[in-house]
């Protein structure tokens, strides 16, 4: 298999809170991950709300530091380049954001918002300019009469058209999608589903697509990873999501999903407890308080490894 085109080692990202009377406790948002993401494929990122799911994703863009690990753009230690190098790297990675209408300057036009990753990498005449700006609007499905107008006279579903033709912008090979769908009605959704499908056929595009809804996340990607408390607990292709036996909280993440079939009944599993405070994570495994399976002392003590249980599939968990 070719080189990834981004791979991390043990990448953490902690936050230090501040306390009443002054240092408070670490909040460990993403703690040693290992991945690798190959050109034109797309990678899934699954898991409950304050996983780190959208932490991971700004850390592989250098939009945050790490505390420690390494990431790898191309070959390129991301950390380790001059402040030259990155502002050129940046034109091959790029991030489409959750909310559709936060995400757009309200003050600017289409064509202003459109413009501006060409006027910061010093990119091309005004003319030409206008003419990309036109075509990316083609590209996503609106019209070059929409140039001129602001973000508030579009909806929701255009506002993210908007905001994955600005991605489009230099040509990138990597485009982080940040719940890209999770603000939209359901058959907006699958409109945007369908057209990042299609870009990633016409342009080549490796995708991280973060979701919270696995269904949403099959339906898109080629491998799933599922976060739980800033660690990967499972990684594996699409379709050993539905044969293999998988980690204890990807198979409750998966029996949660509702089925569009009124003659079957509908019953959630029943975890233990409530999702524990990123702040206060559990020793050992942190699973082992809601794992139906979790057997003591060593899933208290003892952490699992991130291990490779069958070709192509890493779990963490002693019993899988």
């Amino acid at each position: 298999m070719s080189e990834p085109l981004i791979a991390t080692q043990d990448l953490c990202r902690y936050f230090q809170l501040a306390g009443p009377w002054g240092r408070g406790p670490t909040l460990k948002a993403v703690d040693q991950v290992s991945l690798t993401l190959h050109e034109g494929e797309t990678l899934g990122l699954v898991g409950e709300s304050g996983c780190g799911k959208s932490t991971l994703g700004r850390l592989l863009l250098a939009l945050l530091p790490p505390t420690r690990g390494k990431v790898w753009f191309a070959g390129e230690d991301l950390f380790g380049l001059t402040p030259r190098r990155l502002k050129e790297l940046r034109q091959r990675m790029q991030i489409i954001f959750q909310d559709p209408y936060s995400s757009l300057n309200p003050r600017m036009t289409v064509r202003q918002t459109l413009e501006e990753p060409y006027l910061i990498h010093g990119l091309g005449t005004k003319s030409q300019r206008r003419t990309w700006a036109a075509e990316l609007l083609a590209e996503v499905g609106l019209q070059e009469e929409h140039l001129e107008r602001y973000p508030h006279e579009f909806s929701g579903g255009q506002r993210q058209r908007l905001g994955l033709a600005r991605a489009l912008a230099l040509k990138p090979r990597l485009i982080v999608a940040d719940e890209p769908v999770s603000a939209l009605d359901v058959s907006i959704q699958a409109q945007i589903l369908n057209l990042l499908g299609q870009l990633q056929e016409r342009h080549g595009l490796t995708y991280l697509f973060i979701s919270h809804d696995l269904s949403v996340i099959s339906q898109i990607s080629n491998r799933i990873a599922v976060m739980y408390l800033g660690r990967l607990v499972d990684l594996a292709p699409r379709e050993v999501f539905d044969t293999d036996r998988l980690h204890p909280y990807t198979e409750a993440l998966l029996a949660a999903v509702p089925l569009p079939n009124p003659e079957r009944s509908f019953s959630p599993p029943q975890l233990q407890g409530d999702p524990p405070s990123p702040i206060h994570i559990p020793s050992g495994c942190p699973f082992h308080p809601r794992c139906p399976e979790a057997q003591f002392p060593l899933c208290q003590e003892t952490v699992p490894p991130f291990r490779e249980a069958s070709p192509g599939h890493w779990v963490s968990c002693h019993f899988r």
